[in-house]
């Protein structure tokens, strides 16, 4: 069975995404933010077993449209788009990292649309996320060398002079940070990203925060989150989120960092097998 494409009518032009395999219905939102997203091909391909998948690339690159705005509100709204376009009254929303926070932010904002969210190892929803946290042990994992130039890459894109291949240097020069053994992590895929995307969705994710935060106890579609245990993304993530949303869960996966489904393959398909079926 092969991946069918499909376009998704949205502010300022389309969204491209891919449908495979039949069942209860599953939208994979991918990380970032404002990266692509054909990262998640494992993951994805985990899941068509028993479900009818779709994920699409997010706005700021191509396929997809690539200009803003790029605010959560904007990415919420596109996410209904993407659901529109596929004709699908609701679904499941699968979400990673970035992805991750997005698809807690739409359970709150579109519950009409949401069946239940998965969250995998995200950004979290209480205080900052614990994204210095995040940010601190990805640099502690780095070598000494690798770590110096990945910070002038950083202090050159805060003063404006960056480019996305500097960006994309820095990213391959922590990767394997983000494994739970950085020693025998795989190199980077070839991944593509928009500057302007990702900052402006950034700040717009920090001015939210609060907002998110206190919209939490709101929730009331189920929610479930599934962490690495060794992920530089702390566990708090998820369980300081869990925590403020009512009957939020947790599984935090042994040996795994924050690409769950590289080194515990079928850890995220089993969580969301269970809370599908406690749902039916």
């Amino acid at each position: 069975m092969t991946w069918r494409r499909f376009e998704a009518p949205a502010d300022g032009g389309v969204l491209v995404g891919y449908l495979q395999g039949i069942g209860p219905r599953l939208l994979l939102v991918h990380g970032g933010p404002a990266l692509s997203g054909d990262y998640l091909e494992g993951l994805a391909a985990e899941l068509t077993d028993g479900f009818e998948v779709a994920w699409y690339q997010q706005r700021s690159l191509a396929p997809s449209v690539e200009t803003g705005p790029f605010t959560v509100d904007q990415h919420v709204r596109d996410l209904v788009a993407v659901l529109d376009a596929l004709e699908w009254p609701s679904a499941w929303l699968v979400g990673h990292s970035w992805g991750g926070h997005l698809v807690v932010a739409a359970a709150a904002a579109i519950p009409e649309r949401v069946v239940g969210v998965v969250s995998v190892d995200p950004l979290g929803c209480v205080g900052d996320g614990r994204a210095a946290e995040f940010e601190q042990a990805m640099l502690d994992r780095t070598s000494p060398a690798d770590r110096k130039r990945a910070q002038e890459l950083d202090e050159r894109a805060m003063r404006g002079e960056g480019t996305p291949d500097d960006a994309l240097e820095s990213l391959r020069l922590v990767w394997p940070a983000y494994y739970a053994d950085p020693l025998t992590a795989p190199p980077m895929p070839a991944i593509r990203m928009s500057l302007d995307g990702y900052a402006q969705t950034w700040a717009s994710l920090v001015d939210g925060l609060p907002a998110l935060e206190a919209a939490l106890p709101s929730i009331g579609v189920p929610v479930h989150f599934v962490h690495g245990a060794m992920s530089p993304m702390p566990v708090t993530a998820s369980t300081d989120t869990a925590a403020r949303i009512p009957g939020a869960t947790v599984d935090v996966i042994d040996r795994a960092g924050h690409f769950i489904w590289h080194e515990r393959p079928g850890a995220v398909r089993a969580a969301i097998d269970r809370l599908a079926s406690s749902e039916r």
